[in-house]
């Protein structure tokens, strides 16, 4: 009896460590991480590191271009798929964009017959931009079979270039008010938030989440169970493009200007945004919740390294080796999973 007794007891202790949710022990790595902070605040900086509400409100306002990017992000690491490209394609849409946005009073405008345009212009032109960029990753990877590392590192080259030839390396400036309102004070963090909300609903309760973890988890038997794979994906890299798309509207609107290097490293950061979330890169595990306190360690991190005035080269450093090690441990969850 007693031997049953403990049996059932670890049963239900096993169910009950179910029933918690999996962001817990992320959400629980970013308390610990801005505690340090705190504590090393005081001890080097003699200052406190969360007490300091505009600190916290940069923070935030940093990480919300790469939650945009790392939603679409997670979509295609579920997949098992990568995205090298989202970062120029913040770039190229941020241009196309910014020369759509700009008013009659900037004596150089891009194009003067196409100035003080309603705001809503440059906007679903730069989400349609990168819903191209996204749909031909998608088309690469779905029809020619080649890997999404090759196909997307293609576009983050052609992006580049093409946001350098677009002006020929010129910034584009004097953008409306009405468009510059949209990387102001609290909207991006409000873009951001709409965002996750909007596919983490999708993921989880609708077919286009079923399908997205299911080829994640075993393309063949998605395959085998009636799903379009190759339709699928096409869509999923779509969702990814106009996400950064969306990212590079918000960055124009935030500088009020745009510049053929914007974006550049953001896919790395939306990555490994994405990876410190809980999203497997083997393909079939990952949420949005995870995804955005991921964003938000990322933000925390690279805040408290200004904060304790730490060289640049050497928070590189240290991003590189959290995401190896976030990576790592990816690896041992996904073996203790098969055993």
């Amino acid at each position: 009896m007693s031997t049953n007794s403990a049996a059932q007891a670890q049963v239900a202790a096993q169910k009950s460590a179910r029933r918690l949710p999996p962001e817990l022990n992320i959400f629980l790595v970013l308390i610990g991480i801005a505690l340090v902070y705190e504590i090393l605040g005081w001890i080097f900086v003699g200052q406190s590191f969360l007490m300091n509400s505009q600190r916290l409100t940069i923070i935030i306002l940093q990480v919300s271009v790469i939650g945009i990017i790392a939603v679409g992000v997670t979509q295609v690491i579920i997949t098992g798929g990568i995205d090298l490209s989202s970062g120029s394609v913040v770039g190229m849409t941020a241009m196309f964009t910014a020369s759509l946005a700009q008013a009659s009073t900037w004596p150089r405008a891009l194009y003067p017959s196409l100035t003080d345009l309603p705001v809503i212009v440059p906007v679903a032109v730069g989400i349609g931009v990168g819903l191209l960029a996204g749909i031909i990753n998608g088309q690469l990877i779905a029809k020619t079979k080649i890997p999404p590392f090759i196909a997307t590192l293609g576009m983050m080259v052609s992006a580049r270039g093409i946001s350098k030839w677009y002006t020929k390396g010129q910034p584009v400036s004097g953008l409306t008010e009405q468009f510059n309102f949209i990387g102001t004070g609290i909207w991006p963090v409000v873009i951001f938030l709409v965002v996750a909300v909007i596919f983490h609903i999708a993921l989880r309760y609708t077919r286009y989440g079923k399908f997205t973890y299911a080829i994640g988890a075993n393309v063949q038997a998605a395959r085998v169970s009636g799903i379009n794979v190759e339709s699928h994906l096409v869509k999923v890299y779509a969702i990814a493009g106009a996400l950064a798309g969306l990212a590079g509207v918000v960055t124009a609107a935030r500088a009020q200007t745009a510049q053929a290097g914007m974006g550049v490293m953001y896919e790395l950061d939306a990555i490994a945004a994405t990876v410190i979330g809980g999203t497997s890169l083997a393909g079939g595990v990952g949420r949005i919740t995870g995804t955005v306190i991921g964003t938000v360690i990322l933000g925390v991190m690279t805040s408290g390294f200004t904060f304790l005035r730490v060289d640049a080269f050497y928070q590189e450093i240290v991003k590189g080796v959290i995401i190896v090690a976030a990576v790592v441990v990816d690896v041992y969850r996904q073996k203790k999973r098969k055993v």
